[in-house]
């Protein structure tokens, strides 16, 4: 990207290209690549169907709380779904390619903010935004989480 950007019209041309960067980029090929594999898994497919409707399952006695009669059965029987959901291979996998995707794109966000202002308030609940000057929390400007981080 260019330092400086002199019209809106710049500004999208720069914004599309930087898009274009990502798409190109081995982490999101990775997790094109991973959801993929997730996607044609019908293991990974039967349990996630399964999680699916064990949630649903949940919500519904939530409505009662610890006063539904399967309340302890259904909370027990969700947890352990969604557990072995989340230890299959291609789900696992899927995770962490999302999570690195995501890490890039706060990362992106992060540097584009700080090229717009020093002063900008980003999630405090993120490392990338917490770096002095980005106007998170550690520079005292608070971070919009309603000060549950400690941040004043």
């Amino acid at each position: 990207m260019s330092a400086v950007i002199s019209t809106p019209v710049d500004l999208l041309e720069e914004s599309s290209q930087l898009g274009q960067i990502i798409l190109q980029s081995d982490v999101f090929i990775e997790y094109l690549n991973a959801r993929d594999r997730m996607e044609n898994d019908n293991e990974a497919q039967r349990l996630i169907t399964e999680f699916a409707e064990a949630k649903d399952k949940y919500e519904e006695v939530q409505r009662f709380g610890k006063y539904h009669p399967d309340y302890k059965t259904i909370s027990k029987e969700v947890r352990s779904v969604k557990r072995e959901m989340d230890m299959h291979d291609s789900v696992a996998d899927f995770r962490r390619a999302e999570r690195a995707l995501e890490e890039l794109l706060n990362e992106v966000c992060g540097e584009v903010a700080g090229i717009v202002s020093p002063t900008i308030k980003l999630p405090g609940n993120n490392p990338y935004f917490e770096n002095a000057g980005s106007g998170s929390c550690g520079t005292g400007g608070g971070c919009g989480a309603g000060g549950s981080c400690g941040c004043s």
